[in-house]
């Protein structure tokens, strides 16, 4: 079996206001929307932001779904792109959890929570390496 993750799916409260975070933050675009699902293609990947309620209805669980016991990652090409991005994303709704800065094994990061409080860690990691449609591979 390949190792691959092909979808991921966040819980939201409100579908418009998660909509203008990852779309007018990242500057990504739905392909395809609906009253309780948006779905983002990124490459070789798929984001999912799901009406909460609709998403627990579809796992068959209630009460479980909360956010912040994990970070998802965005990488960027370069570390001067990791503050304006953070910027962005607070300017489209999200909450800066640690502005940019260096961690102890390098590089340039800083934490950003969507809307429902999900955390993204933007990142340039000069141990990783980014090919042109933005994969990026482990490479220390």
């Amino acid at each position: 079996m390949l190792p691959s993750v092909s979808v991921i799916t966040l819980g939201t409260a409100d579908l418009a206001r998660s909509r203008r975070f990852y779309v007018e933050g990242f500057g990504w675009k739905p392909v395809y929307e609906s009253d309780v699902i948006i779905f983002y293609q990124l490459n070789g990947l798929v984001l999912g932001t799901f009406l909460t309620a609709e998403l627990e209805a579809d796992m068959n669980r209630t009460g479980l779904l909360t956010p912040g016991a994990f970070s998802l990652a965005h990488n960027v090409r370069t570390e001067a792109e990791v503050a304006p991005l953070i910027e962005r994303l607070a300017s489209a709704g999200g909450r800066v959890l640690r502005p940019a800065d260096a961690p102890p094994h390098g590089g340039v990061r800083g934490y950003i929570a969507d809307p429902d409080d999900h955390a993204w860690e933007i990142a340039w990691n000069p141990g990783f390496a980014m090919d042109a449609e933005g994969n990026v591979t482990f490479g220390l």
